[in-house]
């Protein structure tokens, strides 16, 4: 039976300091008679996440204006309203106070700011990084080598939350301008002193991270993925350089390794520093592998001073090198001592990176890697590191999206099929797109680039890769792509509870390893 899964709370501080209205309204340039005082402490855009004492924002939407649930928002204790002209025609039966904004939408994360308090000079030091693949690794060792240095820290990204030790699921990738900032409050009462944050192109086009500026932005690379919102490259391009404007930050490292490094470079408006992975390429600091295991990966980082240090990360793959050099370079261009870094990273970096080329095979057996890749550059870049480190066959298992950018479905099909011996193709999140059509669409595709392959279509997952490990022996390894650490499947608008780390443990368990 498939069961619905509830999403992740909305968080707050515990403890908010009341802002009064009428100092909201002046600080916004809001008309507003005060009658009698009224006091906010949170606020909400959705009816759905509301607590009492919330100034609720309602705004424009596609099917129905936000001000047709004041009735509701005020049942639920929202004590006063923020509106247009066009939902202040819909608020006349409000008995709490409206204030008009226009264009709300674009207040919204200053609005949640002051509500909670994140004013300038109140905050911890705030890293963002966005790019179309590495954003989430990058967040996560940034955090770790922060904590070796004996920093509290947060950290906001599409698997979890962090906030000073304690770990939560996440929502979204990056919240709405109010749970961003409610979160954002919650890590300055728990202590937090740094916030490495992922940042995607969404977010900064839905202008979730307004209200946030940030101290360094970081640049991973930028490959197709997401035509589905934006109509190609150059548009996709403009919404990831928004990050680098001085609204946004103050200061940039872009890693040069895709050529669009160099644009968003060129369209920064803030100091940059660069680096690469490759030594051909001119960039101010240089990152190298000098070795590769399957579950570890050693490299050094040399800067423009002639800097060095060396290190690893506790996964595989070149291309987590390049992540982990570009987190170093954010922390020396945010201030941190260069040396004490080195120090503190010696031995490596103390991270785990949940569902990024997860190795979740025992000892003796094939090795399975659990990948949440879904782009043809990120299995380009995870099928070499997995090649690199086996001896044997590589047998790659994936699935695509439904519902979403269909038109990097054939790439993703030939990049899988050649690089690998064998290749299964499965289900993923079908959503509201037929699922058959979807593996018909990838196995085609598959053909065509590579006839000789051979190539297995199975439905669902779990029988995928039960027969995954039938085809595969010790020394050979399965990369299965996709689901990374998620724990559900989104089937028909349906959350249905799946762990693919766990459907690959227990095929293994079962095949006898």
């Amino acid at each position: 039976m498939e069961i619905k899964q509830s999403i992740p709370p909305i968080l707050r501080p515990e403890h908010v300091a009341p802002v009064s209205l009428s100092d909201l309204a002046g600080h916004f340039g809001l008309e507003y008679s005060a009658t009698s005082t009224v006091s906010i402490t949170g606020i909400s855009m959705n009816t759905g996440d509301l607590r009492p004492g919330d100034l609720f924002v309602a705004m424009p939407g596609i099917k129905t204006h936000g001000a047709n649930f004041i009735a509701k928002a005020q049942e639920l204790g929202a004590v006063a309203v923020v509106t247009d002209s066009a939902g202040l025609q819909l608020a006349s039966h409000a008995s709490v106070p409206v204030l008009v904004l226009e264009e709300p939408r674009k207040r919204l994360g200053e609005l949640a700011a002051f509500v909670y308090g994140n004013t300038p000079g109140n905050m911890p030091i705030l890293f963002g990084t966005t790019g179309t693949n590495g954003k989430t690794s990058t967040s996560y060792l940034l955090e770790a080598l922060l904590r070796q240095l004996g920093r509290v820290t947060g950290l906001t990204s599409t698997a979890e939350r962090h906030i000073a030790g304690e770990v939560i699921v996440s929502r979204l990738t990056t919240p709405e301008s109010p749970e961003m900032q409610a979160l954002l409050a919650r890590m300055r009462e728990k202590g937090v002193t740094d916030v490495a944050i992922e940042v995607s192109a969404q977010a900064l086009t839905q202008l979730r991270v307004d209200g946030i500026h940030f101290d360094v932005a970081g640049f991973t690379n930028l490959s197709h993925d997401h035509f589905d919102d934006y109509a190609g490259f150059d548009e996709y391009l403009k919404a990831k350089a928004r990050l680098f404007t001085k609204a946004k930050s103050k200061k940039a490292v872009i890693c040069l390794d895709s050529s669009f490094g160099k644009d968003v470079a060129a369209l920064s408006e803030v100091p940059v520093v660069t680096i690469a992975s490759h030594a051909e390429i001119e960039a101010d600091w240089h990152v190298a592998v000098t070795n590769e295991l399957p579950g570890k990966t050693e490299f050094k980082l040399v800067g423009p001073q002639g800097q060095y240090l060396a290190s690893s990360v506790p996964i595989l793959g070149a291309h987590m090198a390049a992540n982990a050099g570009l987190a170093i370079v954010m922390a020396v261009t945010a201030g941190y001592n260069f040396e004490l870094i080195a120090k503190a990273i010696a031995n490596g970096i103390d991270a785990y990176l949940p569902g990024r080329t997860e190795l979740v095979s025992p000892e003796g057996a094939p090795n399975v890697y659990v990948d949440f890749g879904h782009s043809p550059d990120a299995f380009l870049n995870t099928l070499a590191a997995v090649r690199k480190v086996t001896s044997g066959k590589v047998l790659m298992l994936f699935g695509a999206d439904g519902d979403r950018d269909a038109s990097k479905r054939p790439d993703m099909a030939k990049v899988a099929a050649a690089g690998c011996d064998i290749l299964v193709i499965t289900d993923h999140h079908p959503r509201f797109e037929d699922p058959a059509s979807i593996r018909k669409a990838l196995v085609e595709a598959a053909k065509n680039f590579r006839p000789e392959l051979e190539i297995h279509e199975v439905s669902p997952p779990e029988a995928a890769i039960r027969l995954a490990v039938s085809l595969v022996k010790p020394g050979d390894a399965i990369l299965w792509a996709g689901p990374g650490h998620q724990d559900y499947r989104d089937i028909e608008g349906v959350r249905t509870p799946y762990s693919a780390r766990a459907e690959a443990r227990a095929a293994l368990k079962e095949a006898g390893y």
